[in-house]
């Protein structure tokens, strides 16, 4: 008896998902509940297991796209096991006829000179001469090639090897590689592809950017990371800072944590924080749920935990479904300013950039500050001029007074 192993249901936005690497190969003996496949749809990569213990037969291959419910295998009842322990006997029976062949060959050259085989004179003249033995004809004893032999296509030779130069200049045509090579388009990358084209298409998108004078967090960070790294066992990084410093500004422009709806502007009294995150097969945006009730030290636990799982293709469709605001952090990878696209539906998003140290002026002196710039972009439909720059003057409050952050003030 056997069984058909189907694509399960994984979300309901979700229609098909390709079948990104066997696990386990056709033919294996597989365990109830082991995994034998990886599935990987627009939003996430999914494990197939077996739900049956038994020998596995492959339907799909790898790079298929399949609907939800096709047939991925099937897994028979039985084990593999007598025939892997039969094969590595059929091979070794011709490997040792095929040894006992070659040896009297072996033998045989070892003890004759082969037809064509120059003497060691003939040999010698060949070699210093440059002519290929192949190319010449023996007329000793069983086609030996003989010292005459030797003399004679050495006179012969240049007439063969004048076609030579010519032949250079194509070797030294080509200044380096051209190669090309075309990859099929992952499902999150085809998403995010569409996503983000329809954003540019149907949103009024604008960026207002400022800076932040980041010694204030930097010089806390100093003083207390031991101590909170001790009594949380994280350390205490700048995502856990913003995402604060983001929750208290949205309180008070409501209309940058809103999304349109139909005709409607749907506003929330909680704060999802969604944190863009590079992860192999591509950008993911797993959801910090009610940042706003969190702590420092349980935001900083909560983005491990999420970018740890989004490395390891490991975040479920419920971790990147939702959200209000985006947090994008383009500064890990040099970046001095950009412009965010907004993460749809949502109706803005913060882009973080690296510290630079750079002078600035400072009650009247100028002075040297680690310095960051901020951009909002933000949908124009929903969120007026005044309101990004607020929210993000607001921002920059919260992040060069951090104790604002602790006061809510």
């Amino acid at each position: 008896m056997s069984i058909e192993i189907k694509v399960p249901p994984v979300g309901e936005s979700i229609t098909e998902v390709v079948l990104s690497r066997w696990v386990k190969n056709d033919g294996d003996v597989v365990e109830m509940d082991e995994v034998i496949a990886e599935l990987e749809s627009d939003k996430a990569t999914f494990e197939l297991t077996a739900e049956q213990a038994g020998t596995l037969k492959t339907v799909a291959a790898e790079g298929d796209t399949l609907a939800i419910g096709a047939v991925v295998c099937k897994i028979e009842d039985g084990g593999a096991a007598p025939k892997a322990k039969e094969e590595p006997a059929k091979e070794e029976k011709p490997a040792a006829a095929a040894d006992k062949a070659a040896a009297p060959v072996a033998e045989k050259s070892g003890e004759n000179y082969a037809t064509g085989t120059p003497s060691p004179a003939a040999g010698k003249i060949l070699a210093e001469k440059g002519v290929d033995p192949a190319s010449v004809k023996g007329t000793g004893v069983d086609g030996r090639i003989t010292k005459e032999d030797a003399v004679a296509a050495e006179k012969s030779q240049p007439k063969a090897a004048a076609p030579a130069p010519k032949a250079a200049p194509a070797v030294t045509a080509v200044a380096g590689s051209r190669n090309e090579r075309r990859e099929k388009m992952s499902p999150l990358r085809k998403t995010v592809a569409k996503r983000l084209v329809t954003v540019k298409n149907e949103t009024a998108m604008l960026t207002t950017f400022n800076e932040v004078n980041m010694k204030p967090i930097m010089d806390l960070r100093g003083k207390y990371k031991d101590q909170f790294k001790e009594k949380f066992g994280v350390g205490l990084g700048f995502m856990s800072f913003f995402t604060k410093a983001v929750c208290e500004a949205l309180k008070d422009f409501p209309a940058v944590n809103a999304k349109i709806d139909g005709e409607e502007i749907v506003y929330n009294d909680f704060a999802d924080i969604s944190i863009a995150v590079s992860a192999p097969k591509g950008l993911v945006v797993p959801i910090i749920r009610n940042a706003e009730s969190m702590s420092l030290a349980q935001i900083e636990k909560t983005v491990i935990e999420l970018a740890t799982k989004a490395r390891d293709s490991k975040l479920t469709i419920e971790e990147m479904t939702g959200g209000t605001f985006t947090i994008t952090n383009g500064g890990v990878f040099g970046s001095m300013m950009s412009t965010p696209i907004i993460n749809a539906p949502q109706s803005a998003i913060l882009g973080m950039h690296n510290i630079i140290e750079r002078p600035i002026a400072e009650k009247g002196e100028v002075v040297i500050r680690p310095m960051m710039y901020v951009a909002l972009s933000y949908d124009h439909r929903i969120i007026d001029g005044r309101e990004s720059v607020g929210f993000l003057v607001r921002v920059k409050q919260l992040l060069e007074d951090p104790a604002r952050l602790l006061l809510g003030v």
